[in-house]
């Protein structure tokens, strides 16, 4: 029986990380394997895309490459971490996938979301997330929760008309997928937050 695959969606500085780990509890406690994973990332060779794309010192990496190092990088995540543990039953919880592309190269760079999907329909080998959450909240307040951070990375330190676009390029994809992706308004307590998440994930199960 094939696994469930979540994905957690938002702005770094959204709760999205808090939430996970109560899932992961929660999935545990109930006798499930439970896999923790994150994009760009997840396995060696994705985390060393990683690296190059967030590296503040690749100024001149051009908005194509960058499209294509994250589906790279995601390639390698499916086929080494996510495609294994769904087909032996484990569920799957995901900080970010193809929807952060989507939004940050097809929508805020403006390379096309449809050209963005048609890239990664290669790389995700049909495992789409069976449900996504968006943690709703304006760029400039996860901004401000990021600001005691020492260092931020080449696309955190994107202008905020940038992360603006990138907001709504989500609001975009809610539209287009109302049954996948559930809006969580983020700015509520890690309490409420976690009910709201709970309820759809009750309802999926």
């Amino acid at each position: 029986m094939r696994g469930l695959f979540i994905s957690m969606e938002g702005p770094d500085g959204s709760g999205k990380t808090t939430q996970i780990e109560k899932l992961k509890e929660y999935f545990s406690n109930k006798g499930y394997e439970v896999v923790i994973t994150r994009e760009p990332g997840g396995t060696q060779i994705s985390e060393e895309i990683r690296n190059i794309i967030l590296d503040v010192k690749n100024e001149a990496l051009s908005d194509m490459t960058e499209a294509l190092l994250y589906a790279a990088s995601r390639a390698q995540h499916v086929e080494e971490k996510i495609k294994p543990a769904l087909e032996s039953g484990k569920i799957v919880i995901s900080d970010r996938f193809v929807d952060s592309s989507i939004v940050y190269q097809g929508y805020a760079r403006g390379i096309g979301i449809d050209t963005v999907e048609s890239i990664n329909s290669f790389a995700i080998q049909g495992y789409m997330p069976d449900i996504t959450f968006f943690f709703d909240i304006e760029p400039e307040l996860a901004m401000k929760r990021k600001a005691n951070q020492k260092s931020l990375d080449r696309l955190e330190q994107e202008h905020i008309s940038f992360h603006n676009k990138v907001y709504e390029g989500y609001k975009i994809l809610l539209k287009r997928y109302p049954k996948r992706i559930k809006s969580i308004d983020a700015r509520q307590s890690i309490d409420n937050i976690y009910e709201q998440i709970m309820k759809e994930v009750t309802n999926l199960l």
